[in-house]
């Protein structure tokens, strides 16, 4: 079973992702690890699309169960369309752009303000990439089982409503 965790950046994918694939013993993978080249300083150089695609299809056809964190859309069909299970987190953009800020800080020592700035534009749609109307209507087109979870829930309200929703017995 694959499944993909979306949302925008600072909606908690990444720390769903990791303790989902924990609490199901599957793998984790992370769509940022797929965009981007290593760089340093990160996230400045992203993967030629072919060369992205092809290594996230290898990496879902070598582990038949994994949890993927983070944005697919526009990664192509095959890709698209691989997952059991969409889940989509919506949290708050205030909520959001104080956990982006903090990170950012724990993880490069400042929070760059053009990335802050991009991902604040999320819900009204404004910026290129990722927002919330694009998600929603990427959402729609697929075919298999979509979960959404709003609001700032702690990890374990969300791993919860999962269980609760028979997510975990899919893997059994």
């Amino acid at each position: 079973m694959h499944i993909l965790i979306t949302g925008a950046p600072g909606s908690g994918t990444s720390t769903l992702g990791k303790a989902l694939a924990g609490e199901l013993n599957a793998s984790f993978l992370e769509a940022d690890d797929f965009y981007w080249l290593e760089t340093d300083p990160p996230f400045t150089k992203k993967r030629p699309v072919e060369e992205r695609r092809r290594l996230m299809m290898s990496s879902l056809e070598s582990y038949p169960d994994a949890v993927v964190s983070g944005s697919v859309m526009q990664w192509g069909e095959e890709i698209e369309n691989a997952f059991d299970v969409v889940i989509f987190l919506y949290v708050e953009a205030h909520i959001r752009l104080k956990r982006l800020r903090e990170r950012e800080i724990h993880l490069f020592g400042a929070a760059d303000p053009d990335f802050l700035e991009w991902a604040a534009q999320y819900d009204q749609g404004t910026a290129p990439g990722r927002s919330l109307a694009r998600h929603r209507a990427w959402l729609e087109q697929r075919s298999c089982c979509v979960i959404n979870l709003e609001g700032a829930m702690s990890l374990s309200e969300q791993i919860e409503v999962l269980r609760q929703k028979g997510l975990t017995n899919r893997f059994n």
